[in-house]
């Protein structure tokens, strides 16, 4: 990189990122607040106050993107009344619209002369927009677009709009993760109202995440038919329920649905297990039973890890289900059987025919129609869906009086990656739940392992603040020394400070002020 691009760019990230100290303090109290065990929606409403009252920004906005829906819906507002009201915008429309759509940040200098700006809300009606600067800037989490900030400004107290814009987008970074769970919340909010209105089979599956939107999709396409059914996921997905939803909604729903764990049964005594034997067939049977398939004759058969069979035991699965008839074991007779098999496994079958441990032919068998059901992690908005449904579950089971889930809570269910998935979720609130003393769980309620992650997550956290504020401090002195030709005294006097915390800024940045002297008489420090 030339000397000449180095300069450039200096120049550009210091117009973008100094900020004034009242700039710097309403950061600082915007980081106290997001320290605080608050309510999310006070979180947010505090945001907007400290913006207004310290940085003259009125009728501040925050706006959620929801991108199933496709549209930006106004949340939360300061100094605007939009009780009862539902606003929203489509991507691309208007200057909200239009920065959540592009994720890049706009500023109009006089509202009078813009066309684009809607005032969908009305608030300023009764105002002279000729007067008022309008600025809008994404609130981005883990690279996405999940909000948009706003706020108005007094034209004439804008100086600069890109440093306006500057500060507005620290705000929103800083609120990002916020509104990242806000928006989550909101969307469970309106998910519990038609949980098990479209699906009523379905109602013991909890998921409105566009990943469980498709299984079920999936689930109502096959259901209806004779097909086989294979169930792939991580173990403790729920791949029985996802089983059992495709059993109920089937003609069959009024047949038995019979569970087969492959994993459980010896390798002596899966012949027996699934297709029955007669009474002295071998040593210890004292009687004739019944085998797995004929017991669910006329209804559905669940084979339960069905990647866990040893190599005997797939050939003799794979002869029923090419004859779809058996031979108990000891006896002569010939049982024909109408049995609908769904199969369920947590391994890579693809990967183990190659390792010659799973038979190609079974495997082409019980794969005609797969159906993958993702990970707890994958799912987004469900955790919290789920959480809430366990907390109602087991409040209930034990005779507590638990309700909800803190949102620092919430936070850490956000951030697990969940090995064990929903499975381990639902352990996780249980024992939440036991532990509670109040009607919320907190974050001293669950697992060690949760906490230990969330307290490396907040400290990095709490370093990206620390080193965004000190990088926008230091670029501030220096331009300042820069201006007064390295005068301590009179820099302070810019910054409306005194020379002694000046020099303490200094020397804890690391600034040499010497490189900023000028030959002249103004100068009055001889040390630093």
């Amino acid at each position: 990189m030339s000397k000449t691009t180095k300069k450039s760019f200096s120049e550009k990230e210091r117009n973008l990122s100094i900020h004034s100290y009242e700039e710097l303090a309403t950061l600082h109290a915007i980081a106290k607040i997001l320290a605080q065990p608050t309510d999310l929606r006070d979180e947010l409403e505090q945001f907007l106050q400290e913006m207004s009252s310290r940085l003259g920004m009125k009728r501040g906005m925050i706006s959620l993107f929801d991108r199933e829906k496709n549209e930006v819906w106004l949340d939360i507002a300061h100094d605007v009344d939009i009780e009862g009201m539902d606003v929203t915008y489509k991507p691309g429309e208007g200057i909200t619209g239009e920065v959540a759509q592009t994720g890049r940040p706009m500023a109009v200098a006089n509202l009078g002369h813009s066309a684009h700006f809607l005032d969908r809300t009305g608030a300023r009606r009764h105002l002279n927009r000729s007067e008022l600067a309008f600025l809008c800037v994404p609130i981005i989490y883990d690279d996405h677009v999940v909000g948009v900030l706003s706020a108005d400004k007094i034209a004439l107290e804008v100086q600069n709009l890109d440093q306006e814009l500057a500060m507005l987008s620290a705000i929103a970074e800083l609120m990002a993760k916020a509104v990242h769970i806000r928006a989550l919340e909101e969307e469970n909010r309106r998910l519990k109202k038609i949980v098990g209105r479209e699906r009523a089979p379905l109602v013991d599956i909890i998921g409105h995440s566009k990943p469980m939107q498709e299984v079920f999709g999936l689930v109502a396409q096959v259901a209806d038919s004779k097909t086989t059914v294979l169930i792939t996921g991580e173990t403790g997905t729920g791949k029985e329920l996802i089983a059992r939803a495709i059993h109920m909604n089937s003609p069959r729903h009024n047949g038995p649905m019979i569970q087969v764990n492959c994993a459980a049964i010896p390798d002596t005594l899966i012949e027996s297990e699934l297709f029955g034997h007669e009474r002295g067939a071998f040593t210890g049977a004292l009687q004739q039973r019944r085998g797995r398939f004929e017991e669910a004759n006329g209804g559905t058969i669940f084979l339960d890890e069905v990647g866990e069979l040893s190599a005997a035991a797939q050939v003799k699965l794979l002869r029923v289900l090419q004859e779809k008839k058996f031979q108990p074991l000891g006896s002569s007779r010939v049982i024909n059987v109408n049995v609908r098999i769904i199969a369920a496994t947590n391994r890579n079958l693809e990967q183990d025919i190659l390792a010659e441990r799973f038979r190609a032919d079974l495997f082409y068998r019980i794969n005609v129609f797969p159906i993958y059901l993702p990970a707890l992690r994958e799912r987004g908005s469900d955790i919290i869906l789920l959480a809430d449904h366990f907390v109602l579950k087991y409040s209930k089971e034990m005779g507590k009086n638990v309700k909800k889930i803190s949102t620092a809570a919430i936070e850490e269910f956000l951030s697990h990656k969940w090995p064990g998935n929903v499975r381990e979720l639902e352990n996780c609130i249980e024992r939440a739940v036991i532990l509670s003393n109040s009607d919320t769980i907190e974050c001293l309620h669950l697992p060690p392992s949760l906490h230990v992650r969330e307290t490396k997550v907040e400290k990095k956290e709490h370093g990206k603040l620390s080193s965004v504020v000190e990088a926008q401090e230091r670029s501030l002195i220096i331009d300042t020394l820069e201006a007064t030709g390295g005068n301590q005294t009179k820099s302070a006097k810019v910054l409306g400070t005194t020379k002694r915390i000046i020099q303490y800024k200094i020397a804890k940045l690391g600034i040499n002020p010497k490189v900023f002297r000028k030959n002249n008489k103004d100068n009055d420090e001889t040390t630093s």
